[in-house]
């Protein structure tokens, strides 16, 4: 695999510095029924901290992404593409081969303690998904959430993983201090389309579930609605279902998002379309002509669609809350280079 030019921007150029060195990969795999089939590379990070391109469209600019690849297994995922700077597989490879940064949580309370950090918000799960299974065995998130929580440092977390609420502690005590944004991914509720798109996922049930026991704790948590796959999910009946039981679980908003299909994730998805609906690869192929994003026309009126249903159901605005500062941070040495992370959408 070619480790030694990656970086977290995912371009793999040479001029850029290395996010870790081959020398540094430990490869693993686990007899356990969880994690047959996986293989799981476990790397010592030299940046944890990703700057966000300025074309992208996120309202952030910093991210942590403490693992690569991810047993989710969806078909759809933007992030498959990732893969191959490392030689991997985008298809099953991206599904089974995880790369697990080890030292993220001790890594990224040196970068928050530098002089250069000026507390901006982080966000995570914007790659690949910080509550996958492999989280469960590795426990990064602890550490990296009383990272933040000890700096006040804002931060939010987008996830399909139950597993968030193992840090339900963790999440409350930070909010004390800081700002932090919740948001759970939910884009339908039909159990077929789950079943075959989003595999590796816990239900979307169990998933809004999350969302009503974080807000019992008192952490609003929205619902990104995500993605709505055209002609298989975009119905009005099934945007209604799957609005319905969003704001049944006491979500503090719900904002679509219609699938996108950017190179690597386009091929895979095209061929689980072929294999499960030939009928609609036509359609597909009409739909994105344009490249990886459905027409303008198309995503205003998901859009409105979903906002009207959630008017309808009483889902309301979330209110962010103001961040709160501690003192100056102790001096520390500069952080490292600063590599660059692909938006999300």
């Amino acid at each position: 695999m070619r480790w030694e030019n990656l970086t977290d921007s995912g371009h793999g150029r040479a001029a850029d510095a290395a996010l870790f060195g081959a020398d540094a990969v430990t490869t693993r795999t686990f007899d356990t029924p969880e994690f047959r089939g996986i293989t799981f590379h476990e790397v010592r990070a030299r940046s944890i901290l990703n700057r966000v391109p300025g074309a992208s469209r996120m309202p952030f600019e910093w991210t942590v992404n403490p693992y690569r690849g991810c047993t989710h297994a969806c078909v759809y995922c933007f992030a498959r593409k990732t893969h191959s700077y490392l030689d991997l597989d985008t298809g099953l490879g991206f599904d089974s081969q995880i790369v697990v940064k080890v030292n993220a949580p001790e890594l990224l309370r040196r970068q928050l303690a530098s002089r250069r950090w000026q507390g901006e918000h982080v966000a995570m799960g914007t790659n690949v998904d910080c509550y996958q299974r492999a989280e469960g065995r590795y426990r990064l998130m602890p550490g990296i959430i009383a990272a933040l929580s000890d700096r006040a440092n804002p931060f939010s977390i987008l996830t399909k993983g139950t597993l968030i609420l193992r840090d339900l502690d963790l999440l409350t005590q930070a909010a004390r201090v800081t700002d932090v944004g919740i948001s759970v991914s939910v884009g339908f509720t039909d159990p077929d389309l789950w079943r075959t798109v989003e595999p590796g996922t816990p239900a979307p049930e169990r998933r809004l579930e999350v969302v009503r026991t974080l807000g019992e704790h008192g952490i609003g948590c929205g619902v990104l609605m995500a993605p709505v796959i055209p002609f298989l999910g975009d119905q009005p009946a099934q945007l209604r279902a799957t609005v319905r039981a969003i704001a049944a679980s006491g979500a503090t908003s719900v904002t679509p998002l219609v699938l996108h299909l950017r190179p690597g994730a386009r091929e895979w998805f095209m061929a689980w379309l072929a294999a499960h609906h030939p009928h609609l690869v036509r359609r597909y192929e009409r739909l994105y002509a344009e490249g990886a994003y459905a027409p303008k026309w198309y995503q205003r009126r998901i859009t409105r669609q979903v906002h009207d249903l959630a008017r309808e159901y009483g889902i309301g605005p979330a209110r962010a809350g103001t961040p709160r500062r501690i003192g100056e941070p102790e001096p520390a040495e500069p952080a490292a280079s600063e590599p660059t992370q692909l938006s999300l959408i």
